[in-house]
């Protein structure tokens, strides 16, 4: 089968660019032919807001590029990973006109809110949800706090909800979770297409044994993933346990001083997957105290592969993940003294957290392998598929954009840089 994959990466990588990366190897790892078409936002730093606005909008480029690498290429399926913002929608109908099938992954809440993380001020925001127009994003300017920007997103979603780009040239959805799945449908998706397939893990490192004792955060250190939660918690925490932090983000500097006043916080950093997956083996447990939604928590997921139960707060997809007091525990969204409590429960109980590794390693092997994922992706593409399309697998790799100074062409050329 030959699959067209489409993805903008962000400035600061983050799970959805890592995600894209292990859907394109999980496809080639068994013989399909895959074609990479990629922007990068790097790009916008050398682009006029208006070139930005409209791009986001509709980018002609886009438009026309993907009709010729479709003409040229003609692969059996579009996937989408990102289209925001240089890809934009235009890619969808580039598409939709050349009669090929399109998958988009909704691995954020963009379709539905302007920020796309159902947060404003700290707190849960449904305000957009089933909104034709947006607007109440755009009064508080939910995106990078400014009106303006949050604007021409507004202007994107609204523009294409009256189009019916998003019901006309998308084939089939698929979100992460069966809580994102149950917001989107909210939100005035058809449930007949959304269909949910989890993130997996490229991993085969065998459980860790938790021998470092210690407590770990992995994560984007910023006011949605809950980091100044933690750090109160562990303020009153009576045990001598350390807690890891791994990550970088808006709020490092509130960490690194944290840090330097208690000596049982260590601020690591980035660091390389393998290195994090190294520590997550080590950890007595992995705390994620997220007060957004999530669409689905890959380091839970990580967590599971090297047999680290996990804390989570009670909400949005990490509540489905971790099954409280099997794999993991829950804790009220925001609350120091309850995360404080749980955290301290788990590290008291050594046969408990014996028996939590166990099943989180085993939730890890029923529902995140490489190989699980490959069986639900290839559902989802025979749900699109026409009938007596050529199956047939070629194992050949095109990489074709990247970068917006980047021509693309309707070749087998790389051409990332």
């Amino acid at each position: 089968m030959k699959i067209l994959l489409c993805h903008n990466y962000y400035q600061q990588r983050g799970g959805e660019d890592q995600s894209f990366e292990d859907e394109a190897w999980l496809l080639e790892s068994h013989g399909h032919d895959v074609i990479r078409y990629t922007r990068h936002n790097d790009d916008i730093t050398n682009m006029s807001r208006r070139k930005v606005a409209t791009q986001t909008i509709w980018n002609r480029r886009t438009y026309h590029e993907l009709r010729s690498i479709i003409q040229a290429e003609r692969p059996d399926v579009m996937h989408c990973t990102n289209t925001f913002p240089l890809i934009s929608p235009a890619a969808y109908t580039a598409a939709r006109k050349e009669r090929l099938p399109v998958v988009q992954a909704l691995r954020n809440y963009r379709l539905l809110c302007p920020s796309a993380t159902f947060l404003r001020d700290g707190s849960v925001c449904e305000a957009c949800l089933g909104k034709s127009i947006p607007w109440p994003g755009v009064l508080h300017g939910c995106y990078r706090d400014s009106r303006s920007a949050t604007a021409i997103i507004a202007t994107m979603l609204t523009t294409h909800r009256l189009l019916k780009t998003w019901k006309r040239s998308v084939s089939l959805y698929y979100s992460l979770t069966q809580f994102a799945r149950r917001k989107f449908v909210e939100g005035g998706f058809p449930g007949d297409r959304v269909a949910v397939k989890s993130n997996f893990i490229r991993t085969n490192a065998a459980p860790g044994d938790g021998s470092g004792g210690y407590v770990l955060f992995v994560g984007r250190i910023s006011p949605e993933k809950g980091i100044d939660t933690l750090l109160e918690a562990w303020s009153r925490m009576t045990t001598r346990t350390t807690l890891k932090v791994v990550g970088d983000g808006p709020l490092a500097e509130r960490v690194r001083q944290a840090a330097n006043a208690d000596n049982r916080i260590e601020w690591l950093g980035q660091k390389p997957l393998d290195d994090v997956l190294t520590l997550i083996g080590d950890a007595a447990c992995l705390v994620m105290p997220s007060v957004w939604y999530e669409t689905f928590g890959r380091t839970i997921a990580e967590a599971f592969s090297r047999g680290t139960p996990a804390i989570v707060s009670k909400m949005g997809a990490m509540q489905e993940l971790v099954d409280h007091g099997r794999t993991g525990f829950h804790f009220e969204p925001g609350n120091a003294d309850d995360l404080a409590k749980k955290i301290q429960q788990m590290l008291a109980d050594p046969t408990q957290l014996a028996n939590m590794r166990r099943a989180a390693r085993a939730e890890f092997e029923e529902k995140y392998t490489a190989e699980t994922n490959y069986r639900m992706l290839m559902e989802i593409y025979e749900r699109v598929l026409p009938q007596g399309t050529d199956r047939s697998l070629v194992a050949k790799t095109t990489t074709i954009g990247q970068r917006d100074s980047t021509t693309a062409a309707s070749t087998t050329v790389s051409m990332s840089h």
